[in-house]
């Protein structure tokens, strides 16, 4: 297991900046994905791991050794790229073993490594297939069998399912995971896919405009986001305006939103008056009925704007003011008792679960 450390990583394209001293550790064994829009610097720096790209200022260490004068075929990485990059003139087999050819292996030993590979992708039976017979996730399946037959220290993933229909992307995080797990293999991984990375993530780290605003296990970003961006970009989040009309360092704050109400709030730490944003997934938000509401935290009353029935989750955005609407997610919904357009509701929701965020500049 490989420990990887950047620190302090600088990259210039001109006069504009795709990465602005970034540092980062990933722990031996997990994986660690960077998150984020396109253009914030994620592939950018993968590439500069990998030794594709040098930086302009900053480190990368390998177990606490520099690689950054080490070309990339020296680094011992198995990378796979969003583009397939098959060889199509070559077999499944042929293609595993591309990379055991370039390190000179004898036959023997890599036909049982090449074996080996296939089988842990279960593409065993399709070795002798060429590329073109091949399904979209049978070809991602050959990419990732010909980076892992090398046995990389590091594993990098650029990408790999944006060409993959929603079916074939559970799937394949699914085996990556599995076999990311199962080998303990340190993975750096890149996604712009806010559901992959919370499914298949040991760290997440939110990159946007070259800077990284926050690092953690998903379930702690998920839940406490730190700034507007980390909120909205991560799973999505109702972001309001409001005002702190107390200054405290309780554990409950009061905050006088946007809207009219005012609402309890969860506070980490001390926090001053003055404007803030608030925070609040759409699955903490719920529905009461009327005798029940007097008793709740933070209501609100508002009219449905809009209903999408989502099988597993109904979503409803509700406006409670001319301007304000709320995203408001019901999860094991009962189609008979669905809320119609124009239905008058009250809302409420627990202060845990509401959230001052940082504003993003």
């Amino acid at each position: 297991m490989t420990r990887v450390r950047i620190d302090g990583v600088v990259k210039r394209f001109g006069e504009a900046a795709a990465l602005n001293g970034v540092s980062l550790e990933l722990p031996p064994g997990e994986l660690f994905t960077l998150l984020g829009p396109s253009g914030c610097g994620k592939t950018t720096l993968l590439r500069i791991v990998a030794g594709l790209l040098a930086q302009d200022a900053g480190s990368v260490a390998f177990d606490g050794v520099p690689v950054d004068s080490i070309p990339p075929y020296r680094r011992n990485i198995g990378v796979v790229f969003q583009s397939y990059a098959i060889f199509p003139h070559l077999t499944v087999r042929q293609n595993i073993a591309y990379g055991l050819r370039a390190r000179r292996m004898d036959d023997a030993r890599a036909a049982a490594k090449v074996l080996e590979a296939a089988r842990m992708v279960q593409m065993e039976p399709l070795l002798d297939r060429m590329p073109a017979a091949l399904s979209g996730g049978q070809q991602q399946r050959v990419v990732l069998a010909r980076a892992l037959v090398i046995e990389p220290r590091l594993l990098l993933m650029d990408e790999p399912l944006s060409n993959l229909d929603a079916r074939l992307r559970v799937e394949m995080r699914t085996v990556i995971r599995r076999l990311q797990q199962a080998l303990g293999i340190t993975t750096l991984y890149v996604t712009h896919d806010q559901e992959e990375a919370l499914a298949i993530s040991d760290t997440i780290a939110v990159m946007d405009r070259g800077e990284v605003l926050q690092t953690g296990p998903p379930w702690a970003l998920y839940g406490a986001p730190r700034n507007r961006f980390v909120a909205e970009f991560l799973g999505g989040m109702n972001v309001l305006r409001g005002r702190l009309t107390t200054s405290t360092d309780a554990p409950i704050a009061e905050v006088e939103t946007s809207f009219g109400a005012r609402w309890m709030v969860a506070v980490d730490g001390a926090a001053a008056t003055g404007d803030v944003w608030l925070g609040v997934r759409p699955e903490s938000l719920r529905l009461e009925p009327s005798p029940d509401v007097a008793t709740r935290w933070n209501q609100v009353t508002g009219t449905v704007t809009e209903v999408d029935y989502l099988g597993a989750v109904a979503r409803y955005q509700v406006a409670v003011a001319p301007d304000v609407s709320l995203t408001v997610e019901v999860h094991d919904p009962d189609f008979r008792a669905l809320r119609r357009l124009g239905d008058e509701l009250q809302l409420w929701c627990d202060p845990a679960k509401v959230r001052l965020l940082a504003p993003h500049p």
